[in-house]
């Protein structure tokens, strides 16, 4: 693998001409130029209501048709249909616990863990006024990471949904989701993953994880305010949906998507997929006819190496502080960790450091970023929660070399 060319790179983000440096990137990150084009393309050109005779509005249909084959291939669904576009990764993970919910009874179990986004832990705790019991899978205190065995301990028969996080937006660390998943899967219950913070930095593969819902946010992902969520569809068509009377069961995904989708920032979702494969066309000129596939895979390597460059940066200069604490993983291997880097200090809460690098015209931030139970278990909230580095394959070692000067003039 050759190595990634950050100059075209950046190319690609009109608003990294700015004089700021975005390293709150988990918190949303900068969007594609291709993304505002396509947005002024499809009010220049589609912006009418679906599902008319006329030809525009069937035109409209079919290149929206068009960005989903495009986002199914991109997570490796089967079905188009197999994929929910909504506004949040919150609203969608909402409206799946509302839906599936109603298959299950008292008594009837939900486990979730006590390092994710809220977003996949309330929605499920909230069953708990139907009499579903809600039993939470903790890190492991010492090394801060999903123990296994405890997962198979807290499964039983009554088992229904695990929903685990793919990436913890605080620690940075990868949990194997594959091996979660055999273990949900054993008893027949099934598995949701909040990808929202893997999405960013590796490429998902929804088969391979062997996953049954699986929610990531496009506005994390270069793209704009929007969410997808994968279910399997076979478990989609069992479901009541949650839209209008009129709307049938067999109307996937449109049943759990009242009020529709959001055209045009949908129509520029087509621009994430074709932005990762240029990524492989740039770097690989040779081999510019290999499948869509191989070239995600082959770009994601790249953005993998880079991103492993700047963590162990950042990492190995933390190390060097004295008063500082990793919270997390303290190493920097690709295959562990993404670039998502949180601390603490000692003498300083956590507000007071990143206000103190605000004057340096870096974006970083502080808080528990809704993950509120870790913060809790972990005692940080009198520190304000961590001091959070959220980086991507667009920031550079001269951008991470002025945060490190920053943070010289604090420790």
């Amino acid at each position: 693998m050759s190595k990634m060319d950050i100059n075209y790179i950046r190319k690609q983000f009109p608003s990294l001409a700015n004089s700021c440096v975005f390293m709150d990137n988990a918190g949303g990150s900068q969007v594609l130029g291709t993304v505002i084009i396509r947005i002024n393309e499809y009010f220049l050109n589609y912006n009418v209501q679906l599902g008319a005779s006329y030809e525009i509005s069937a035109l409209a249909g079919q290149k929206l048709s068009q960005v989903t084959e495009k986002l199914a291939a991109f997570i490796n669904a089967d079905n188009p249909k197999e994929l929910i576009i909504g506004p949040s990764s919150t609203m969608l993970l909402r409206i799946l616990s509302l839906c599936i919910s109603r298959q299950w009874k008292p008594g009837d179990e939900v486990i979730v863990t006590n390092a994710d986004h809220e977003a996949n832990v309330s929605c499920w705790t909230d069953l708990r006024e139907m009499g579903i019991v809600i039993k939470i899978w903790k890190l492991n205190p010492e090394n801060l990471e999903l123990d296994l065995k405890q997962l198979k301990e807290l499964m039983s028969p009554k088992t229904k949904l695990v929903a685990m996080v793919h990436v913890s937006n605080i620690l940075g660390t990868i949990n194997p989701v594959k091996e979660v998943a055999k273990i949900v899967h054993e008893t027949s219950a099934l598995l949701c993953v909040d990808g929202v913070a893997y999405a960013p930095h590796r490429l998902v593969d929804v088969k391979e994880l062997d996953v049954d819902f699986y929610v990531l946010s496009t506005y994390k992902v270069y793209g704009p305010h929007q969410a997808i969520m994968y279910g399997r569809l076979d478990l989609l068509m069992e479901m009541d949906g949650l839209n209008h009377y009129f709307v049938s069961k067999e109307d996937v995904p449109y049943k759990f998507q009242p009020g529709n989708f959001n055209f045009e920032l949908t129509y520029s979702l087509m621009a994430i997929p074709e932005y990762f494969e240029s990524i492989h066309n740039h770097h690989f000129p040779a081999d510019i006819a290999l499948p869509a596939r191989e070239k995600l895979q082959n770009a994601f390597s790249l953005i993998a190496d880079h991103e492993q460059l700047l963590s162990e940066t950042l990492i190995n200069y933390l190390k060097t502080k004295n008063g500082i604490r990793i919270i997390g993983y303290p190493g920097s291997e690709k295959q562990v960790r993404v670039t998502t880097i949180s601390f603490i200090h000692e003498r300083f809460k956590s507000d007071e450091i990143v206000e103190k690098v605000d004057k340096s015209g870096i974006g970083i931030r502080y808080g528990d970023f809704y993950a509120k139970k870790i913060i809790e278990d972990l005692g940080l909230v009198e520190k304000n929660g961590v001091v959070r580095v959220s980086m991507v394959h667009y920031n550079t070692l001269e951008e991470l070399q002025l945060l490190i000067n920053a943070f010289e003039k604090i420790f």
